[in-house]
């Protein structure tokens, strides 16, 4: 079997996978275009229901208030360190299958990129919620993809099925956080790790 390509999961809701992202394409952008791009999202009720019919369980684990309020004081200290101006988002009612699969489908009409630069800036550097269709469908008006596509994309079956085959690629993978970068059997998690994963992509053993 082949091996797969280095690779790195990424999601929407975590500020460390957003910071990451502009570590990844603001100073190793050959790299960021060398790598298969991942996205990493709670499954919905539906969704949980079809992964354990397939006995795949995803290693989701509530947060305390304690880690909550040191994330919060951390996040703001790694942001600063970068120069980066963000908000911090409020969702009334998460529903992280709305942007995750929205990027799918944007992924499928060529503007996947595209699609996490404005959702990024969105959700972390305007305070949006991501969970609602009518903000995936601006998004999709700002890259010039289908908004009724990317707004719709949470009920569409054809791409809830690669949504499906998305969270069994991270259940293979082990992945159990964001950022989660992969190199070959080398496996880095975390913001901090990414120059090691940029330091293992450069090296001559990988093709």
């Amino acid at each position: 079997m082949a091996r797969r390509a280095p690779r790195w999961y990424f999601s929407f809701r975590s500020p460390y996978s957003w910071m990451a992202y502009r570590d990844l394409v603001d100073h190793h952008p050959l790299e960021a275009e060398r790598i298969e791009w991942l996205p990493f999202w709670e499954p919905d009720l539906p969704a949980q229901d079809e992964l354990e019919r397939s006995n795949i369980r995803l290693p989701y684990v509530p947060m305390s208030k304690e880690k909550h309020l040191y994330i919060l004081q951390d996040v703001r200290r790694l942001a600063r360190a970068r120069d980066l101006e963000m908000v911090w988002p409020v969702d009334p009612a998460p529903r992280w299958e709305v942007s995750h699969l929205a990027y799918l489908a944007a992924e499928r009409l060529g503007a996947g990129r595209e699609f996490i630069a404005e959702t990024y800036r969105t959700r972390w550097e305007r305070g949006e919620d991501i969970s609602q269709p009518d903000t995936m469908r601006k998004i999709g008006e700002t890259i010039g993809a289908d908004p009724e596509a990317l707004a719709g994309a949470h009920a569409d079956p054809q791409i809830r099925e690669l949504g499906m085959a998305a969270l069994g690629s991270l259940h293979r993978d082990g992945v159990f956080g964001v950022p989660f970068f992969i190199c070959g059997f080398d496996k880095y998690w975390g913001v901090d790790r990414l120059p090691d994963f940029v330091q293992r992509l450069q090296s001559p053993k990988v093709s």
